[in-house]
Parts: C-alpha cells; sequence; structure tokens
C-alpha cells in the first residue's frame, strides 16, 4: 500500500498546477493518470501552440448552472497571475488577432514543460500508466482516508482531488471516471455533452460540401446569445471560432441565424452600385463582398433566382430576400461532430455540491473537484485553461490551510 497525504487523480492542466501549489508548501502530494506522457490535452491545443489564457477573463465568459460559481476562484488566481509566472519561465507568447488571446509564439510544450519543472521543484510525485479501478471511503474512529485501487498498486490519501477532465477528445484518454466517482459518493452530475464543437449538415445540406475550404467573418445568433468571428465550411458541416462559440448555447433542433456580411449592410451597397454601376448584374455585385462559391451555390440551388438582374432593376422585395439570405440565414444543424473533435464538454459534477471557495464536495470532507470535470465551460480563447489554473489554485489553497 502506497500513502500520500494528497492524491490527485489527472495529469492535465487543473491537475498539474494544483498539485505544484499544494507541493510548494511543502505538504505531499502524488499525481496519478493513465496515460504515459502528462498534459497530453495541453499540447493538443491552440494548433500546439496552447491559448492559455485570455487577457480579458470575466465570470460571463462561462457557462453553469450556477452562474455565480466561478467568481471566487477567478479572483484569487486571475490571468494575470498565470502570465507573471509564464514570463517568470521565460516563455515567449502572443496575442492573437487583439482578442486577448494569448498562445505560445513556440509550442505549447513550453507551458507542459513550465508546469513539469514547477512540480519537479514542489517535490510532486507523478506516477503514469496508473489506471484507476475503483476509489473507496475508508472511515475510521478518527479519521476517514480514500483508498484508490489501480492496475498496478493500492493507494491511500486524506485528500483526493478529480482532475479527470471531461469527455472531449478522447483519443487523449477522456473517460467518464470523474463523474463515475461523483456519482458514486452520492454528487448531482449534469448531463455531459459536446463544447465548442463544430456543427453537422442535414441531408437536405449536404450541397455546401463543395463550399469546404471556404471562410469568411460572420456573426452568429442562438438562445439569445451572439458571436462574431470566423465561420469555415468543410465537408461535414461548419466550423471556424464563431461557429465553436455559439455551439455551447445551441440546443437539438434550434435553428442558427447567421449574418455573413456583419461589417456591411447589403441594401447600402446595391444602393451605392446603383448609382455608380446601374446596369451591373446582381451576381457581380456580391461576389466583390462574398465568396464567389457561396453565391454561386445561391443560384444553383435557386436561392437567388435575381442573380442576372441589372443592380437598378431590383425591387423592394427583391432587397428583403437579399437582406433575409444574407445577413439572416437560418441553418438548422443536424447535430455536431460530439467529443471527437469538442475542445470541451459542457455539464459535469454540479457546482451546487461543491464549495466554490475550496472545490471540496459539501456531503464528503477531503473529496474536491477541479477543472472541466466541474459544470464550468468557458468560451474559445483561454477561458478554460484558465478556469483550471484558477480552481487548481482553489482547491490547493484549501488543501494547504488544513491542519
Amino acid at each position: 500500500m502506497n500513502y500520500s497525504e494528497t492524491i490527485i487523480i489527472g495529469a492535465g492542466a487543473a491537475g498539474l498546477f494544483c498539485a505544484a501549489q499544494i507541493g510548494k508548501a511543502g505538504k505531499p502530494v502524488t499525481i496519478l493518470d493513465s496515460g504515459k506522457k502528462i498534459g497530453r490535452k495541453i499540447l493538443m491545443s491552440g494548433g500546439g501552440f496552447c491559448n492559455f489564457t485570455n487577457l480579458d477573463v470575466r465570470p460571463s465568459c462561462y457557462l453553469s448552472q450556477n452562474p455565480h460559481f466561478v467568481k471566487s476562484a477567478l479572483a484569487r488566481y486571475t490571468q494575470w497571475d498565470f502570465i507573471a509566472l509564464v514570463n517568470e519561465y521565460g516563455i515567449a507568447y502572443e496575442e492573437k488577432a487583439q482578442s486577448g488571446q494569448l498562445f505560445c509564439t513556440h509550442s505549447a510544450q513550453d507551458i507542459v514543460d513550465m508546469l513539469e519543472q514547477e512540480c519537479h521543484k514542489a517535490g510532486v510525485a507523478i506516477q503514469l500508466r496508473q489506471t484507476v479501478e475503483s476509489v473507496q471511503r475508508i472511515e475510521n474512529q478518527d479519521s476517514a482516508r480514500f483508498k484508490i485501487q489501480t492496475n498496478v498498486a493500492e493507494w491511500q490519501c486524506q485528500n483526493l482531488v478529480i482532475a479527470t477532465g471531461g469527455l472531449s477528445m478522447p483519443a487523449l484518454g477522456a473517460s467518464p471516471l470523474g463523474y463515475k466517482i461523483a456519482e458514486q459518493f452520492g454528487l448531482g452530475v449534469l448531463p455531459p455533452r459536446a463544447g465548442l464543437v463544430p456543427f453537422t449538415y442535414r441531408e437536405t445540406d449536404k450541397f455546401l460540401t463543395a463550399l469546404s475550404g471556404v471562410s469568411l467573418t460572420v456573426e452568429v445568433a442562438c438562445s439569445n446569445m451572439h458571436f462574431h468571428g470566423d465561420m469555415l465550411f468543410t465537408h461535414r458541416g461548419l466550423s471556424g471560432p464563431a461557429i465553436l462559440q455559439i455551439s455551447s448555447y445551441w440546443q437539438p433542433n434550434e435553428t442558427v441565424s447567421i449574418d455573413l456580411l456583419p461589417a456591411k449592410n447589403i441594401a447600402d451597397i446595391l444602393e451605392q452600385c446603383r448609382q455608380t454601376s446601374p446596369n451591373m448584374q446582381l451576381k457581380n455585385a456580391l461576389i466583390q463582398h462574398l465568396p464567389k462559391r457561396l453565391v454561386e451555390i445561391w443560384i444553383e440551388q435557386n436561392w437567388l433566382s435575381i442573380a442576372h438582374k441589372a443592380v437598378a432593376q431590383l425591387s423592394k422585395m427583391d432587397l428583403q430576400q437579399l437582406h433575409a439570405l444574407t445577413h439572416q440565414w437560418q441553418f438548422s444543424p443536424n447535430g455536431t461532430e460530439g467529443y471527437r473533435t469538442a475542445e470541451v464538454t459542457l455539464g459535469g459534477v454540479d457546482t451546487k455540491e461543491i464549495s466554490s471557495k475550496t472545490m471540496e464536495s459539501h456531503k464528503v470532507a477531503g473529496l474536491y473537484f477541479i477543472g472541466e470535470v466541474l459544470d464550468v465551460t468557458g468560451w474559445l480563447g483561454g477561458f478554460n485553461f484558465q478556469w483550471a489554473w484558477s480552481s487548481g489554485f482553489a482547491c490547493a489553497e484549501s488543501i494547504v490551510a488544513k491542519e
């Protein structure tokens, strides 16, 4: 039997960061992970450059049944605290498109190396290829311990931290282990589903596959939320940052409204064209502002029967049709690509069960949940990593403060 005062299950962003904070305070801590290496999802994130935080982190950038839950942790360990740590290690980074998203200039490996060094300096024991088979709570007269049985050994601890993540990217070892442990101890788990994920086409929209590779800047709206950003047509459906953002708010059978020309008004464009080139065909006027292939698809599908009209001949009804098509395209997804390509998992351990200050279960003393396993999902742009750092820090602070 192996003993460690604190055991963290999961060597991802939240688990590694939390362990380092506990170890720095001189407390024994061990990480158990089923993988061959640490930080696998970190390495894949941000196209291999890891969007490790955002300059504008706010509670409103997170989805949760309890929107207030994130406030305490985010306030106690901010993006500026993590940026200071990155600077301390001399890691080069850059802001992407003035959106507040911070990416490593060299590689996501820099963040993994930093976390590994932090753990090493703090004396954290990292045990890999340890697949958790069971977790039990052993009640003694004076105290209680957790017993963790893995495929390799038996472990016991006073504090058990669940940092197992969600179900997204199963190829990187994602599993429902964290949810199962929560349910085993009587904690509620909100149904998980894929978030920050591309949409797929319905059978009737498969003709849009001809637009695969076409991208444009759009504004998307659904469920009283809207996002501005790039959209990409793929051979399976719609993707790109704007689509990933709205996917977290979309529910099955809902329609997404897409403004394909958010920075301009199609009526103003055509009015100006009427003044300068009244005999220009509508088709030619449109391809000056929209992707040519998109306009051609509209014509092929008979969505734009007026394509060959001269701009000067357009009626009021024609302009209304164009406005709807350009600024209010109603897209009905068949669904999403699911966990295979999702960046995060929505839902998870119900935050009503967890202290927002300590990340400890209200029902089971010494049992903690941090990171993506909780019902907390950030927007695209570094917010989920910041939640990993902040929730991990809050948890560590609580464990260090124990007698």
